[in-house]
């Protein structure tokens, strides 16, 4: 349940920022496609976070978080990517 909840933070985050690109930008579609390049590496980080703690406070393993990471990141950065071709496109 909680990867499930962090997943959707993250896609939050995304929404967030590609509206707050979209809001700045007018109907220039560069500052979406900023946005989403600039949320890639802010989620990893966040993600890492995610990994330390589920290491440090919840007593996972390392082996054990590295699939969680993968998925953590994986599906919001995945969508992120998609949106950044899509809106650099045109």
């Amino acid at each position: 349940m909680h990867t499930i909840m962090v997943i959707a933070g993250g896609l939050g985050l995304l929404l967030v920022g590609l509206l707050l690109g979209r809001w700045l930008g007018g109907p220039d579609s560069t500052y979406v496609v900023k946005a989403a390049q600039y949320f890639i590496p802010v989620w990893l980080g966040l993600s890492l976070i995610n990994l330390w703690v589920g290491v440090s406070r919840a007593g996972y393993s390392v082996m054990e978080e590295a699939p969680v990471l993968i998925v953590v990141f994986g599906v919001p950065a995945a969508v992120a990517g998609i949106l950044w071709w899509y809106f650099s496109r045109g």
